[in-house]
């Protein structure tokens, strides 16, 4: 009896183990047919397949998941030995570039391939050179006054010229003409500034007799002053563009009317540089894609190199920016003039970025043209620009003027109406005073390489962030140190094709500004450098000068209303001189104020009627408006919310001021490039307390001095509405609704140049292909871990193996363990980009995410041919 038993124990047991293997090698089997799935092999083979995969595995040892998956590996190469890790994953990379990958956009194996030698290529062949920057060291008046003293030429230019360059730029005939219109420009904004500040002078009740009133005078002086730049600029300009030709815009400088454009030398390439750093992927590559079509369109595609620079630490994002990268280069077979490369050591923001690609390819270029995330350029104005520099051999850059486009929001189709409109007379008066000694923006421009390497390497600033250590504003800084080489600098306002996008929300711009302010304050400490000429010691003034100048107002005011509480509250003292015969009235001239308010308001809104008569002039033109009316009111709608919107704006820029001066720095991160609107909640967190502020100013003035306190309504009330205004003109559908009513249209909305639309067409489509994954899918970590050929695309990107200490191998286990057992959610994004950054560990992640057999571990990666885990 007890052998009975024992015997139908044992077969009990058999029987279990037998249905567990069972289940084990059926678990196997359905996890093969799905790993053949995701490397898209055909329906009918996937069965035959997985099941040599199983007979394979069968008869090894140890799990069968593993095992058969290993032997998946080794079979579908077709006869290739594939069973090792690195031959199998050139065979998913041979497959991807042939269009046989799930999810391909195109089919057919690309002509040229980015493998060498096994390797993927993602750059081209190095070409090594250093980037040394040279002193900046201040020298007060002797730096402001003298130019002799200057960094010694580089060779290139020696060759070029057998001279320095800026001996031989004192010789071209525009320096007469620039030195003579800046001195017709000073004199323009100092005798109206002395005037208007005398006016001011009578206005006060005490005729300016007091400290407070003395100070009041001197800030008024100085706004005043600002904004007459402003306004001369404008009525320049608009001169400028009603004559048609300026003998010295660089589209036209030395070249006969009709003349055509010397043939460009084949052999010349110019790389299309751009350095993204966590930007919207979508929108990076379908710009670029864009301004490839319009090469292609231009016949000049041979002429041209791109490259995409990444500084994104994310490594989920990373990884899509890989595979954007891959697809456009394999649907368009251009893996030997596109190239994408992410740095792991992120020094130096954007700077850094771009002076790394000069060391390590800028030799193999005469020029590149810088882009912005959101930067499109059209074909001919590429061909143009490398056509200009050719012929002008002194140019060291040209700056377009981009144009304002594809926004949706209240805000922003406001905001790019207004650039659009005045803009380019803006443009045209800048030139006007500036001419080769012009500014550099940081995008939408093409540069001469090597005086670039030779010149433009930024130190660090002595002391602390904010104001030392990183430069931050580094294009004004970088255009600076080429001309105090020699170069000359141009802003083409005449050359159209270059396209930009503004902020979507009043806090999106803000959060801009921000960076932007503390990077302009650096330049007072760069204002009196040795060897800078006084254009760009102007240009950097001017660009601290456009956030100071929130402070200059933020106190003109305050100052302003203690003197009306003052005046209000405070006995007149008659005989301030002690006894006389003629005691002293204190007395405001209203007359007089109404007289400076109406100069003020010329000063501000004058510019803006020429640009209506500018455009009014081209009937044709003006129909791309909407129409002579529609413009007009678009543009008195556009003047009310500048209007409520300036103080807030000074609000805000009084704040970063104050908090740059006080040490506080601000973290530099990418600018919002999508249509996010702002929240009732955000809106009053933000604008709340300045708002609250308001009313209680407000209120103090009309309970004090009411006749004060209409003067300043309107800043007031537009602090007041601050939240509401935030919240509305944040709006994508009040954005379309004007749209609709034919308010605030631009040429590009009217008739969309084909760049333009290629842009919508490319954002289209690979939206449409995003909203067809699976929502897990939308993480590119889980595509890297999951995907078998985004897996192995980013595993060919990260280069060989690495010999690591056993203490961090070990720790990186640890850290993928748990990974598997917990899901991708619990890693921080430090964790996941050291997964992602270690060659070892993305191979290993990928392998053990398949062999995963328990299916709620598995859907936290969702991954497919998931199974219930054994009994």
């Amino acid at each position: 009896m007890a052998a009975r038993g024992d015997g139908a124990a044992a077969a009990r047991r058999f029987a279990v183990s037998a249905a567990r293997l069972l289940q084990d090698w059926k678990a196997a089997h359905t996890r093969a047919v799905a790993y053949l799935e995701a490397l898209g092999m055909p329906e009918g083979e996937r069965e035959a397949l997985a099941a040599r995969a199983v007979e394979r595995a069968v008869e090894g040892t140890g799990d069968a998941v593993a095992a058969t998956l290993d032997a998946v590996r080794a079979l579908v190469g077709e006869g290739r030995a594939t069973g090792d890790a690195d031959e199998f994953r050139a065979w998913r990379l041979e497959r991807a570039l042939a269009g046989r990958a799930p999810r391909s956009e195109t089919a057919g194996r690309p002509s040229t391939s980015p493998m060498r030698d096994g390797v993927l290529c993602s750059a081209p062949p190095l070409a090594r050179r250093s980037m040394v920057s040279e002193p900046m060291d201040p020298r007060f008046l002797r730096g402001f006054f003298s130019r002799r003293r200057a960094p010694a030429a580089a060779p290139a230019d020696h060759a070029l010229y057998g001279r320095p360059l800026r001996q031989l730029r004192r010789r071209l005939p525009w320096t007469h003409a620039a030195h003579r219109r800046r001195l017709l420009l000073l004199a323009l904004v100092l005798i109206p500034t002395t005037v208007a500040s005398g006016f001011m002078v009578n206005v006060l009740p005490n005729h300016g007799t007091t400290w407070l009133e003395l100070a009041i005078v001197a800030f008024f002086g100085a706004l005043f002053g600002w904004i007459s730049i402003g306004f001369w600029t404008a009525l320049l300009g608009f001169l400028t563009l009603v004559r048609r030709r300026d003998r010295f815009a660089i589209t036209s400088l030395g070249q006969s009317p009709g003349e055509p454009a010397a043939a460009l030398d084949p052999g010349l390439r110019t790389a299309i540089v751009m350095p993204i750093c966590a930007e919207p992927v979508d929108r990076v590559f379908a710009g670029l894609r864009a301004i490839h079509r319009s090469l292609e369109r231009a016949g000049a595609l041979h002429l041209f190199h791109f490259f995409v620079l990444s500084d994104t630490a994310d490594a989920g994002a990373a990884v899509k920016e890989e595979e954007a990268w891959f697809e456009w280069c394999r649907a368009v077979d251009g893996f030997d003039r596109i190239f994408y490369r992410r740095r792991k050591v992120r020094l130096e923001r954007k700077s850094g970025n771009v002076a790394d690609f000069c060391r390590r390819w800028g030799m193999r270029y005469r020029y590149m043209i810088m882009l912005d995330a959101d930067s499109v350029m059209a074909g001919e104005t590429l061909v143009r620009l490398v056509e200009l520099m050719e012929r002008h051999a002194d140019v060291g850059m040209i700056q377009t003027a981009p144009t304002a486009v594809s926004r949706r929001s209240l805000f922003a189709r406001v905001q790019q109406f207004a650039s659009r409109i005045y803009g380019p007379m803006f443009a045209a008066g800048l030139h006007f005073w500036q001419l080769g000694d012009g500014q550099y923006w940081g995008h939408n421009t093409i540069i001469r390489v090597q005086p670039f390497m030779d010149h433009c390497a930024l130190p660090r600033l002595p002391g602390r962030e904010p104001l030392g250590g990183e430069i931050l504003s580094h294009d004004f800084v970088e255009a600076a140190l080429m001309g105090r080489a020699g170069w000359t600098l141009w802003l083409a306002y005449d050359l159209g094709g270059s396209y930009e996008e503004v902020p979507p929300t009043l806090l999106e711009e803000m959060r801009r500004d921000r960076r932007w302010c503390q990077g302009n304050l650096q330049h007072l400490r760069l204002l009196f450098t040795e060897g800078l000429f006084g254009a760009h010691r102007a240009l950097f003034l001017n660009g601290a000068l456009s956030y100071v100048s929130a402070l200059l107002w933020f106190t003109f005011l305050s100052l302003s209303t203690v003197e009306a509480i003052q005046f209000a509250i405070r006995e007149p003292e008659y005989f301030p001189h002690g006894p006389s015969l003629f005691p002293e009235w204190p007395v405001w001239r209203p007359e007089w104020a109404y007289s400076l308010l109406a100069v003020i308001g010329m000063l501000l809104f004058f510019p803006k009627a020429l640009s209506i008569l500018l455009i009014a002039l081209k009937r044709r033109h003006a129909r791309a408006y909407g129409g002579v009316v529609r413009l007009t009111v678009s543009v008195l709608l556009e003047i009310l919310l500048s209007s409520l919107l300036a103080p807030i704006r000074m609000v805000f820029h009084s704040r970063f001021v104050l908090l740059n001066l006080l040490g506080r720095t601000v973290a530099w991160r990418s600018q919002e490039r999508g249509d996010d609107e702002t929240g009732w909640r955000e809106a009053i967190r933000q604008h709340g307390l300045d708002s609250l502020w308001a009313s209680a100013w407000g209120a103090t003035l009309f309970w004090l001095n009411p006749y004060y306190f209409w003067w300043v309504t309107p800043i007031i009330g537009a602090l007041i509405l601050a939240v509401p205004l935030s919240a509305y003109t944040s709006r994508v559908s009040f954005g379309e609704r004007t749209r609709r009513w034919g308010l605030f249209l631009i040429p590009e909305e009217s008739a969309p140049p084909a760049e333009l639309g290629d842009l919508g067409a490319f954002l289209t489509a690979a939206r449409q292909r995003a909203a067809r994954l699976p929502e897990r899918e939308h993480d590119g970590f889980v595509r890297a871990a999951v995907d078998p050929y985004v897996n192995a695309l980013h595993r060919a990107l990260l280069g060989p193996r690495r010999a690591l200490r056993a203490t961090i191998r070990a720790a990186r286990r640890a850290l993928l363990d748990r990974a598997l057992a917990e899901g991708p959610e619990v890693l921080a994004a430090r964790e996941r980009r050291i997964l992602l950054q270690d060659p070892d560990a993305t191979d290993a992640l990928h392998a053990a995410v398949w062999e995963i057999p328990e299916r709620e571990r598995a859907a936290r990666w969702g991954r497919p041919g998931q199974v219930a885990q054994s009994p």
